[in-house]
């Protein structure tokens, strides 16, 4: 064998080392902090809402003949002040809305803490830009009261009408107050009283469960936390709340490997989007796809009698009917074990996202597409 020989084995040997470590070289694990991928159970935040009237409207607000619960609440609202409307009064108001206003308390509020709050339109109204929430209380799901809300309304919006003819951009029957609301009354928390707290990560995994234990006991000592399973783990917590505190702050910046996650591609039907993680592979296969589309055309057709035969005109339909296939082409696509392996084998198929649906489905039925397809 000459040198030349031993040189080409050689490179076709290291081609195909090259080649084929694709086909078994791990996917590169993540390093995620702790905060990012896991929460303490209990401390969360908590939905409010309200019912309310928001009033200054420049005649763009619900017409109460169409929505009587406005004027009852306006009726009700003014004789809390100690005015009394005649019964039978029909009132017209033009420039009150009524509304319904939500808000996220958040963990560990205090009262006197101001939280924005949403304002969105219950009835009719055309726009709520340039009005005021008055006074609304701001009740959880026990039905006690945790937060006031009032002040002036944002609408990210604007629109002009007249003569039938009407201009609107964005919406402009919800809105937003920044520090609208006014904590009155926090959530107690039991971590205080607690020995130890539990971490729930946000995805169940084993690995990533066993990944937080390790790291927490690495950097607090070891028997600090404990993988109860695929998504909890259990952690001891110090005596005096400043220590906890302390505690809590260092293992929220833990580094933790998340190791590989499980293949998966994502489908939104409604919308045809397709997402696919770093984990999907593809086996090798062949995919043939067209596209089949039915043409129906109408088309009057007048049947007129002869003169003085006391006939009928009838009028009756003509349709053409096409069927056009295009064929699809066989194409052959090769292994890939990587994310860029993937999206060019399927970018070959010149396939739109909607014909890729039905395409990841055949080959996930076929064994090919090694993911779980999840369908949203």
């Amino acid at each position: 064998m000459t040198p030349s020989d031993r040189l080409l084995k050689l490179l076709i040997g290291l081609a195909f080392l090259a080649a084929s470590a694709a086909l078994w070289w791990p996917i590169e694990a993540q390093a995620v902090r702790l905060k990012e991928i896991a929460s303490v159970q209990g401390v969360r935040s908590n939905q409010l809402m309200g019912y309310g009237l928001v009033v200054g409207l420049d005649g763009t607000g619900d017409q109460t003949t169409q929505t009587p619960f406005t004027a009852q609440s306006v009726s009700a609202m003014l004789q809390q002040m100690g005015i009394t409307v005649p019964p039978g009064t029909a009132m017209q108001l033009k420039n009150v809305a009524a509304v319904l206003v939500t808000a996220n308390l958040p963990p560990f509020a205090q009262p006197g803490q101001a939280i924005d709050v949403s304002v969105s339109s219950l009835g009719n109204a055309k726009s709520l830009r340039g009005g005021t929430l008055i006074a609304t209380p701001l009740k959880g799901a026990d039905g006690q009261i945790y937060a006031m809300a009032q002040g002036n309304l944002l609408v990210g919006g604007a629109g002009a009408s007249a003569g039938g003819s009407k201009v609107q951009i964005n919406h402009l029957s919800a809105g937003r107050i920044p520090s609208g609301a006014t904590v009155e009354r926090g959530v107690p928390t039991p971590w205080l009283q607690l020995p130890n707290i539990q971490y729930d990560l946000q995805a169940d995994d084993f690995n990533t469960a066993r990944q937080v234990a390790n790291a927490i006991n690495q950097a607090k000592g070891a028997g600090t936390a404990e993988a109860l399973n695929g998504r909890s783990v259990l952690v001891r917590l110090p005596a005096t709340p400043g220590e906890r505190v302390a505690f809590m702050a260092d293992l929220e910046n833990l580094s933790i490997d998340r190791g590989t996650p499980a293949a998966k591609v994502i489908i939104n039907a409604r919308t045809g989007s397709i997402v696919l993680n770093q984990a999907v592979t593809l086996g090798p296969c062949a995919v043939a796809h067209g596209s089949l589309s039915v043409t129906i055309n109408s088309t009057p057709v007048i049947s007129q009698p002869a003169p003085l035969s006391q006939g009928q005109t009838v009028v009756t339909e003509k349709a053409d009917i096409q069927i056009n296939q295009q064929p699809g082409s066989l194409i052959q696509m090769p292994a890939g074990s990587k994310l860029t392996d993937v999206v060019k084998a399927l970018n070959a198929l010149g396939a739109t996202p909607q014909d890729l649906l039905a395409i990841l489905q055949a080959m996930k039925a076929a064994g090919a597409l090694q993911a779980e397809l999840e369908v949203i």
